[in-house]
């Protein structure tokens, strides 16, 4: 089992396991429906903001397939929470992981979406010893793309009209990264 009670530090944020005060700071992010806007759900109001952070307070370890470490963002410079970050372990056995990432829209265009998918790889392939990391998004969310890319990561899919997600036909694009290539490029 891979635990992770501790924070862990960027150069301008601190991922840090979630905390109930995070409720209305959740909330104000994926209350949003431009934050939404690529997300396999709606807009959140407060109260199912409050049963999302009540899951993922609990996610901070990883024993079976499919779980999920999740970091609330706060950055440094201010103490507010910006954001969040996933690490899924897809597969132990295979050895694959799943990053993911949602910040608010006040911090965007400042370079802390690579910042923390850095970190998230570097705790997939050092911690997990993850041998294949994945991100995936929707085709039209060109700043994920442009993370994924900074990241080094190879587009290896792209899945046209595949989800029939909030009342229309939409795609997923998958990039990847290999250990091999993560250690290659650092």
């Amino acid at each position: 089992m891979f635990e992770t009670s501790r924070p862990v530090k960027t150069e301008r944020m601190t991922l840090r396991p979630y905390e109930m005060g995070d409720v209305e700071a959740l909330h104000a992010m994926f209350g949003r429906e431009d934050v939404c806007r690529y997300l396999m759900w709606p807009p959140m109001d407060l109260d199912q903001a409050r049963a999302k952070v009540e899951e993922r307070v609990q996610q901070t370890h990883v024993e079976v397939d499919r779980d999920a470490l999740l970091f609330a963002a706060v950055e440094d410079a201010t103490g507010r929470m910006i954001g969040e970050f996933m690490l899924r372990v897809a597969s132990l056995e295979s050895r694959q992981g799943e990053i993911g990432w949602s910040l608010h829209p006040d911090v965007h265009g400042r370079g802390l979406a690579t910042e923390g998918a850095r970190e998230l790889l570097r705790l997939g392939f050092d911690d997990l010893q993850l041998h294949r990391i994945v991100a995936d998004t929707d085709p039209r969310n060109v700043a994920s793309i442009r993370v994924m890319e900074h990241l080094g990561m190879r587009r290896e899919a792209e899945f046209l009209e595949n989800m029939f997600l909030k009342g229309e036909w939409t795609g997923e694009v998958v990039y990847a990264l290999l250990e091999d290539e993560w250690r290659a490029g650092r």
